[in-house]
């Protein structure tokens, strides 16, 4: 593998510094959320809070992950949840630390934010604490989602919108 050029290496760590507080910031709001609905709206103790005519604020307590695939039944499941999901942001902060694409590493630092939050939940309560719920009078295309969900979604889409519709033309240094 070559070496890195200046220019690179100081690309990389541009995008360190601004990958990891994007993160901490989702991190952040991720966690500030939940606690407000949690501890300052009591929502668990209400059926629905209506914002707006297609927003409302409902409580649910996600056992499992994304549309309710492997939803965690006992404790072992829990924590096999857990260790999964870790993985995966261990993966994507490595990819992140890596990343010499801007636009790229902000991506990661999105999906790295949202999945932090909701592995704290998880760890914490056994739960993934969700409450926002999109909709459109009676129809509800959306599952009740909360700012890690949202962060981690729009990350994996500006992943896809970039992969898909820019091409890199500089060949790898293997390549050249």
């Amino acid at each position: 593998m070559a070496e890195l050029s200046a220019a690179d290496r100081e690309r990389i760590q541009r995008n360190r510094k601004l990958g990891m507080t994007i993160a901490a910031t989702v991190l952040l709001l991720d966690q500030a959320s939940k606690w407000i609905v949690t501890y300052v709206l009591q929502l668990q103790q209400q059926v629905v809070i209506t914002l707006a005519p297609i927003f409302d604020l409902r409580w649910v307590e996600n056992r499992g992950v994304s549309m309710g695939f492997l939803t965690a039944g006992s404790p072992l499941e829990r924590w096999l949840l857990v260790a999964m999901t870790g993985a995966i942001s261990i993966f994507v902060v490595t990819w992140m630390w890596r990343e010499r694409r801007r636009d790229d590493a902000i991506a990661l630092a999105f999906v790295l934010g949202g999945a932090l939050g909701n592995i704290i939940d998880r760890i914490r309560l056994g739960y993934v604490v969700d409450f926002a719920d999109l909709h459109f009078g009676d129809i509800h295309p959306f599952l009740v989602f909360n700012v890690g969900d949202a962060a981690i979604t729009i990350g994996v889409l500006l992943l896809l919108v970039r992969a898909l519709l820019t091409r890199d033309r500089t060949p790898a240094p293997e390549d050249k």
